[in-house]
């Protein structure tokens, strides 16, 4: 079933997320909703809060961008309870965008590498090292089971820029191809 995902000023955005009970029933109906609403949308990742459940879970997929980043050519994964273990000292700056803040697109410093210790979809406990856009698509992802929205790591110039478009949304205003809501 097709999701409708929470929009920038929703509150479900800035909470911290709770750790999911592997036993939690639902729990794989709730990652077949997100990985069809995340495709729906076109988005190349999806937290749960981002679909009104404030849980530790995300799916990312960066098979469609793999044409420009062969890297990332199977780059498909469910992370339960994610863990950043360790992050790289290197930084890189990649435009991201997200699904809750439609048509908005800003340059953001992540940090390279990291080492990341989650449950897959078969609740299998995994330790990963990923690099690249790779790290990046799970750091942003990460960062909203924190209460972090992307354009909070803008620069401070870049937020003054951004503030009526955010204003925008968080009023209602915004417009997207995929079904969105305001809570």
């Amino acid at each position: 079933m097709i999701l409708p995902v929470y929009v920038y000023g929703s509150a479900v955005l800035r909470k911290k997320a709770q750790e999911v009970p592997l036993d939690q029933e639902g729990l794989q109906k709730l990652i077949s909703d997100m990985w069809e609403t995340m495709n729906h949308a076109e988005g190349v990742g999806l937290a749960a809060p981002q679909v009104g459940h404030p849980i530790r879970l995300f799916v990312v997929d960066g098979d469609s961008l793999s044409k420009d980043k062969p890297e990332l050519k199977g780059f498909k994964r469910v992370m339960i309870n994610p863990i950043i273990l360790e992050e790289g000292k290197r930084q890189a700056t990649h435009s991201e965008g997200c699904l809750s803040l439609p048509d908005i697109h800003v340059d953001i410093d992540r940090p390279d590498e990291i080492v990341v210790e989650y449950y897959d979809q078969t609740l299998t406990k995994q330790e990963e090292r990923l690099t690249g856009f790779a790290c990046r698509m799970v750091l942003h992802e990460h960062d909203h089971l924190e209460g972090i929205v992307f354009t909070d790591r803008a620069s401070a110039i870049r937020k003054k820029m951004l503030a009526s478009k955010l204003r925008s949304i968080a009023n209602g205003k915004g417009s997207a191809s995929y079904r969105t809501v305001l809570d």
